[in-house]
């Protein structure tokens, strides 16, 4: 059975998956949370059974990105280093500071250290420290401006 803690962190790696495939694909939100509710959230796929998501969760990440993408990609640019810009970015990394700016922003409920711990883990799913680190300054610096004292 799967924790209520499993279940978001399920739906924080979820959503960063949905949001890729929506930035690479283009995929009409509608269709893209049909399509994760359908065949991916807590399915099996090749033999590999996915954990239960936390739904609510998934789709208020994958729909306050959406809404939010200019705002959000303007706070994720404002914390690169010089010559570095939102488009240059790696796409998965981009999806993930994404989502974890966009809790930083909108879901005050969630600790700061929660949110930044929980999208340096979905990091190392993808990448290796540098990269996981690179993260964690990245939302760290957002969480400063967005989440003051």
């Amino acid at each position: 059975m799967t924790s209520p803690a499993q279940a978001r962190s399920a739906a924080r790696l979820a959503a960063v998956q949905a949001l890729y495939q929506q930035h690479m694909e283009r995929t009409a939100l509608p269709r893209l949370l049909d399509e994760f509710h359908q065949h991916r959230l807590g399915a099996e796929i090749e033999d590999a059974q996915f954990a239960a998501a936390d739904v609510a969760l998934f789709d208020d990440i994958v729909r306050g990105v959406d809404a939010r993408r200019d705002e959000i990609d303007a706070l994720i640019a404002g914390r690169l280093a010089a010559g570095w810009t939102v488009a240059r970015m790696d796409k998965t990394m981009l999806q993930i500071l994404r989502a974890g700016s966009y809790e930083l922003l909108a879901r005050a409920d969630v600790p700061l250290g929660a949110v930044i711990s929980e999208y340096v883990d979905v990091a190392k799913a993808f990448f290796d420290d540098r990269e996981a680190k690179f993260a964690n300054g990245v939302l760290d610096a957002v969480g400063k401006q967005v989440r003051p004292g």
